[in-house]
């Protein structure tokens, strides 16, 4: 009687955990494949290396200044940035094929405080295959990708949130 028991609380605990973190509507959920490489640098040089982030979730954003979606949904994402520690979440934002002064200009008239790397030949954004700006990749703690989200999102809103604070807390 108690393993039974043991295994219907075990059970309800992991519908539990499988509900916490249901996507919110428009994310499409992926078949798990390791991510592209991604190795690109910012405007000031510092790079970042999708390899070395192995171990925690990662956000990477794909975006453009002439997308009318993307500079709505820019002014969203500081909020995202500071709700969760890099270790535990991170996110990269990629300029797609744009010069750095029309990326400088940009951000700094909508979002000053984020940095974005730049992928200047268009190259890591043809491995990611977006279809689409903007377009957003989860990749799990495991560099396998597990979401995408298509278009513009409000990523400070609480649903979006609540689901990055399901999938970092396991």
């Amino acid at each position: 009687m108690k393993t039974i028991v043991l295994f219907l609380l075990s059970l309800a605990l992991g519908v539990a955990q499988a509900a916490a973190v249901a996507p919110p509507p428009g994310l499409l959920k992926l078949d798990g494949r390791p991510a592209p490489a991604l190795q690109l640098a910012d405007m000031d040089g510092k790079s970042v290396d999708l390899a070395q982030l192995k171990g925690r979730w990662v956000l990477v954003h794909f975006w453009a200044s002439w997308c009318g979606p993307c500079r709505r949904e820019m002014p969203t994402l500081p909020k995202l940035i500071n709700a969760f520690p890099p270790e535990q979440l991170s996110v990269i934002l990629v300029n797609t094929a744009e010069s750095d002064d029309e990326v400088f200009t940009f951000l700094a008239s909508v979002s000053p405080e984020l940095t974005t790397f730049m992928d200047r030949d268009g190259q890591v954004t043809a491995r990611w295959q977006p279809r689409g700006l903007p377009s957003t990749f989860f990749v799990d703690p495991q560099g396998r990708l597990r979401y995408q989200a298509l278009g513009g999102r409000d990523w400070g809103s609480k649903p979006f949130l609540a689901f990055l604070r399901g999938l970092t807390k396991n």
